[in-house]
C-alpha cells in the first residue's frame, strides 16, 4: 500500500535553525541553507547564507540541476518583523489513540476508577470499524497538528481496528508505533483477551499485519503492548516477553503511575521483587521498552531500568489530572535513564508535545520544592526530552531529533506573532497589520530579541496555532495559511 501521494522531493530550505546539542543547551544556526534530498535526509547544510548569496552555487557540489529543486525561504515569507525558525519534529512517546474522544474527561478520578468509569466503555466500542476510522482519522491529524512526527500509540485489543489505526498513520505520512494493547484479566469480560493464548496470537497477527503494510518500517513498525502487569497474567506477560524477543519488536507498557496500582501489583505479583521486575522477569524489559509514567520508582527499581536500557516516558500532565504523583525526572537522568515525553492522551487533556514540555518543567518545580533546587528543569532540558531523548525512545535516535547531516527532514517551521512596534494610529491602535492577534507568542519590535528568551517564550506561551508546517522524511504533511512554499 503506496503511502497516500505525499512525496519528498529535492528543497532547500533557508532561515534560522534550532535544535538540541546537548540535553542542557540548544544550537543556533542562523542565515543558514539545509538541502533536503529526495529520500528526504538531509544533504548538506551551509551556514552564512545572505540574499546574495547564489543558490545554484549550494548545490553544484550535489549535481542538482536547478529544475530539480525546490527553495523554501522562511526570510521572505509575511513580515520581514516576523520571528520564524526550524525545530525538530516532536516526538509522543506514549498516547492512547482510542481515547481520543474522552480528552477532557476524568472528573475526579484516579487510575482505576477512571480506567473503570471512561476508558473500558469507550475502547470497547472499537469493534466497530466506522467508529475506529473517525477517531483514529482526527487523532492522526490533531497530533500532525500540534507537531507531532513520530508517536508511540496504544490501540485496543481488536485487530482490525489496530490495523486501521497503522493504515491511517502510513497514510498520512506519520511515523507510528503501534500496539494492541493484551490484557486477559481485569476488564470487562467482553473487552479483554479470552487467554493468555489468545493475547499472544492476535499479538503477532497485529504486528505481522502492520509489517506487511510497511516492511521498510520507515513509518509504521508494531510494538508488543501489555496493557499493564494486572490487567495480564503472568502467563500473558511471559508468553509476550517471549514474542517480542522472536519477532525482535519494541516493548510499550505502564509502570507504578500511582501508589495503589503499585500495592495491587505487590498482591497480584507476590513472588516480585518490585512492579518493574514483574515485567524484567517476563523478559519484557529492554532497550526497545518503553515504560509510561515511572512515578513511584525505588532507587532499586531505577537501577534495574538503567542497566537494562530501558527508557522511561514521563507523562506530567495525565500525572496531575488523575492525582498520580510528579515524577522525579532528575533523579531518572541522574540514574542514567533516556526520559522522554508522553501525551497519555485522554488520562492527559491535550495532544500537544509542546504542552508536555511546559507542564514537565512545572511538575519539575513542584519536585524541587520537596527534593532540591537541582531537580528543576530547563527548557533546554524539556526541548530534550521531546527530541533527541524521543527520537532514543522509539528506535529513531540516528535519523531524527536534531539538524545534521544524513539525518532525516523530520521539522516544523515555528512562525511567532509580531507584536509590532511603539506607533499608534488616533485610535490608539498599533500602526500597521502586525498589530493583528493571530496567534500567540508576542515577540515586541523593542525588546532584546535573545534567541534563548525566544524560544522560551514559543515553549510557555505557544500552541499548534505557531506551527506553520510539519515535515516527515521530506515530505509536508500539514501546514496552514502562515506556510508560503
Amino acid at each position: 500500500m503506496a503511502s497516500s501521494n505525499l512525496k519528498a522531493q529535492r528543497t532547500i530550505y533557508i532561515g534560522n535553525f534550532i535544535h538540541s546539542a546537548t540535553r542542557t543547551t540548544l544550537s543556533f544556526q542562523f542565515d543558514t541553507a539545509v538541502g533536503v534530498d529526495e529520500h528526504g535526509r538531509i544533504a548538506f547544510i551551509a551556514p552564512n547564507i545572505t540574499l546574495a548569496t547564489s543558490i545554484s552555487s549550494l548545490v553544484e557540489q550535489q549535481n542538482w540541476q536547478e529544475s530539480t529543486y525546490n527553495t523554501v525561504d522562511t526570510r521572505k515569507q509575511g513580515s520581514s518583523q516576523t520571528t520564524t525558525f526550524f525545530f525538530p519534529g516532536l516526538l509522543d512517546t506514549h498516547t492512547h489513540a482510542p481515547q481520543y474522544p474522552n480528552t477532557g474527561l476524568f472528573g475526579s478520578s484516579t487510575l482505576l476508577s477512571w480506567l473503570e468509569t471512561y476508558t473500558f466503555p469507550l475502547e470497547s466500542s472499537f469493534s466497530s470499524l466506522s467508529r475506529a476510522r473517525t477517531v483514529y482519522n482526527r487523532v492522526v491529524r490533531r497530533s500532525l497538528a500540534n507537531g507531532t512526527t513520530c508517536a508511540a500509540y496504544y490501540g485496543t485489543i481488536h485487530v482490525p481496528a489496530t490495523t486501521l489505526l497503522a493504515e491511517i498513520c502510513f497514510k498520512r505520512g506519520q511515523r507510528a508505533l503501534v500496539g494492541r494493547v493484551c490484557m486477559d484479566r481485569m476488564s470487562p469480560e467482553h473487552y479483554r483477551d479470552s487467554s493468555a493464548q489468545q493475547a499472544i496470537k492476535d499479538s503477532e497477527v497485529s504486528g505481522d499485519a502492520i509489517i506487511a503494510l510497511d516492511p521498510s518500517g520507515d513509518f509504521v513498525r508494531p510494538v508488543i503492548t501489555p496493557r499493564f502487569a494486572p490487567s495480564c497474567t503472568p502467563e500473558a506477560l511471559a508468553g509476550l516477553g517471549a514474542l517480542a524477543k522472536k519477532k525482535d519488536w519494541a516493548v510499550q507498557t505502564h509502570v507504578s503511575e500511582n501508589k495503589a496500582e503499585i500495592e495491587l501489583v505487590k498482591e497480584l505479583f507476590p513472588e516480585a521483587s518490585s512492579y518493574t521486575s514483574v515485567y524484567d522477569d517476563a523478559g519484557l524489559l529492554g532497550a526497545k521498552t518503553i515504560l509510561a509514567h515511572a512515578v513511584h520508582l525505588t532507587p532499586p527499581e531505577m537501577k534495574l531500568i538503567s542497566e537494562r536500557k530501558t527508557h522511561v516516558s514521563h507523562c506530567p500532565l495525565s500525572n496531575t489530572c488523575l492525582s498520580s504523583g510528579a515524577a522525579p525526572v532528575r533523579a531518572m537522568l541522574d540514574a542514567h535513564i533516556n526520559v522522554s515525553l508522553g501525551t497519555d492522551m485522554s488520562g492527559g487533556y491535550s495532544p500537544s508535545v509542546l504542552e508536555m514540555v511546559r507542564q514537565a518543567l512545572g511538575v519539575s518545580r513542584h519536585v524541587a520544592v520537596e527534593r532540591g533546587a537541582q531537580h528543576a528543569l530547563s527548557v533546554e532540558e524539556g526541548l530534550w526530552l521531546a527530541t533527541r531523548a524521543g527520537a532514543e525512545a522509539m528506535g529513531l535516535k540516528d535519523r531524527v531529533g536534531a539538524f545534521e547531516i544524513g539525518k532525516d527532514w523530520d521539522a516544523l517551521q515555528i512562525v511567532l506573532g509580531d507584536a509590532g512596534g511603539e506607533e499608534h494610529d488616533e485610535d490608539g491602535e498599533e500602526v500597521g497589520e502586525e498589530g493583528k492577534l493571530e496567534a500567540p507568542v508576542d515577540v515586541f519590535r523593542w525588546q532584546n530579541k535573545k534567541w534563548d528568551d525566544i524560544v522560551a517564550k514559543w515553549v510557555y506561551t505557544g500552541d499548534d496555532r505557531n506551527i506553520a508546517a510539519v515535515w516527515i522524511k521530506g515530505r509536508l504533511v500539514h501546514s496552514t495559511e502562515a506556510y508560503q512554499s
